[in-house]
């Protein structure tokens, strides 16, 4: 799967989850993507509620932006590094995050980054609109 496939993928369930919610508040969408509360209503959001499992250790997990605003990639790659390819990368540098280096390619790796799941963040950057918080993410011409 490309990140575009994922990114367009997930952006359209996000879409269909926030056209039942149009009579919520800001405040009450946010409270509503709360991981307890799409596991147990929206189990097809994410393939890990399935088995009631987070994608982050952490106990108030908020999945209204599964996706970070501070990610970006280009499924061509933005360039060579060496011998390998950079296919995404984080554009705010978070101290907690890495990258995976494989034999051919460089992503990042954002596993240890809470930053987007906690929802005083949520609050800054809150559209109800997923594409448009999400504008910067994909290079992908």
């Amino acid at each position: 799967m490309t990140y575009s496939s994922w990114f367009y993928s997930h952006g359209k369930k996000h879409k269909a989850i926030m056209a039942k919610l149009t009579e919520l508040s800001d405040e009450e969408v946010i409270r509503y993507f709360r991981f307890e509360n799409m596991v147990k209503n929206e189990p097809d959001f994410c393939p890990l509620y399935k088995d009631n499992k987070k994608c982050h250790d952490m106990k108030k997990l908020n999945c209204y932006l599964c996706a970070c605003p501070h990610f970006r990639f280009d499924d061509e790659g933005f360039k060579k590094v060496e011998d390998k390819t950079l296919y995404s990368t984080c554009d705010i540098h978070s101290k907690h995050g890495s990258q995976y280096i494989s034999d051919n390619a460089i992503h990042q790796n954002c596993s240890a980054c809470l930053v987007p799941h906690h929802e005083a963040y949520i609050k800054k950057v809150f559209k109800r609109d997923w594409f448009a918080m999400m504008k910067e993410v994909s290079m992908t011409k």
